[in-house]
């Protein structure tokens, strides 16, 4: 039986596309960039570290990523981080988890103080009894590194009885690379089931509802 629930936050809990693609077409006009797709920006950017899409998506140098995460959070942290919203259903999700005697932790390659302050805009605090992010310098951002020292931080010492929710395939990866289950979720939006199924992940949930019933029914 799953004791510990480790969850993603962007694209995953709350829907932060808005924010976040604001905040990386701010970045990108100060190189002279104009986005004409967003959706494009938000596949890209919604779940990886910006140290990893900048260079991935626009092929930046180590020292234009640095000036370009600069930008973004000029942007971020002051208004596009709450451009942003809990899915429909995800509080009372956790709640229930809660009552059923879950144990939830975060783990999100946001930077920690951002991850902090979205949770307790939206009132999703409570629910967490730790809390694990990426640093402001992106140094430790992987969200292999991330679920490490959310493993640590919880004290699991059983593997099989902890897994990892997220939307992308780094969210699988990641959690397979610390010995733990990942179930991808689609109503994101973000991350696609061919995706999560390429990076092998356990099990993939449509809904609040359906990663509900997995949580509550895994073995």
């Amino acid at each position: 039986m799953i004791e510990t629930i480790l969850f993603d936050l962007d694209g995953t809990l709350t829907d932060s596309g808005p924010g976040i693609i604001n905040g990386v077409t701010y970045a990108l006009r100060h190189f002279g960039i104009e986005v004409t797709d967003r959706a494009a920006i938000g596949r890209g950017f919604i779940g990886p570290p910006l140290s990893v899409s900048f260079p991935a998506e626009y092929g930046f140098s180590e020292e234009r990523t640095r000036a370009a995460i600069g930008l973004f959070r000029e942007y971020y942290d002051e208004k596009g981080l709450f451009e942003n919203s809990p899915y429909p259903g995800i509080p009372e999700l956790l709640g229930r988890l809660k009552d059923a005697g879950k144990r939830l932790v975060l783990a999100t390659s946001k930077p920690l103080p951002l991850a902090k302050r979205v949770l307790r805009r939206f009132r999703l605090e409570q629910y967490f009894e730790d809390v694990c992010g990426g640093t402001l310098d992106e140094r430790r951002n992987t969200k292999a590194a991330i679920i490490e020292d959310a493993l640590k931080t919880a004290g699991i010492s059983d593997l099989s009885r902890a897994l990892m929710v997220g939307d992308r395939s780094l969210d699988v990866i990641g959690a397979h690379a610390n010995g733990i289950s990942c179930i991808g979720i689609l109503y994101g939006g973000y991350g696609t089931r061919e995706e999560l199924e390429k990076a092998g992940a356990d099990r993939i949930a449509s809904d609040v509802a359906e990663l509900e019933a997995q949580l509550l029914g895994w073995e």
